[in-house]
């Protein structure tokens, strides 16, 4: 006779989430959530957000769009793509095990980690898997509307 073997519910990292639709909705969501982490507010210029979800217990988020969306920033002379799903976990001044966010530096180089140095607060690390590759620029590059 064999046995019958229980299998564990695994929680998913997105249980317990503050779910919000709909562009403005999610923007607004965005918005509170970068302010309340110490980040500028200019990290996400994305036009067309269909989903956005929060775990506060674990600062697990996610944005959803319907397609990939490039944006230059001019103050920090980077091109940066955003997939159409990204996520992370916010911690303070920083966003870490980021996925679905690329830069263009020579190459397109996946962002892994984000962080304001609390040493320098006016700048602003964006770092590869690994870390072998980093960049810095200056905070003021990201605002809205940059």
């Amino acid at each position: 006779m064999s046995e019958m073997i229980a299998l564990e519910k695994v929680p998913s990292e997105r249980e317990g989430a503050l779910v919000r639709k709909g562009h403005e909705e999610c923007m607004e969501e965005a918005y509170l959530r970068l302010e309340q982490y110490g980040l500028p507010l200019g990290l996400l210029p994305l036009t067309d957000i269909s989903e956005l979800g929060f775990v506060k217990s674990t600062g697990f988020f996610w944005v959803s769009q319907p397609k990939r969306v490039e944006h230059f920033f001019k103050k920090a002379s980077v091109l940066v793509a955003y997939g159409r799903e990204i996520t992370g976990y916010l911690d303070h001044n920083s966003v870490k095990k980021l996925k679905g966010v690329s830069a263009k530096l020579l190459l397109w180089l996946a962002v892994h980690d984000v962080k304001i140095d609390l040493s320098s607060p006016e700048k602003i690390q964006m770092k590869g898997l690994g870390g072998s590759i980093q960049r810095t620029f200056p905070v003021k590059a990201f605002a809205i509307g940059e």
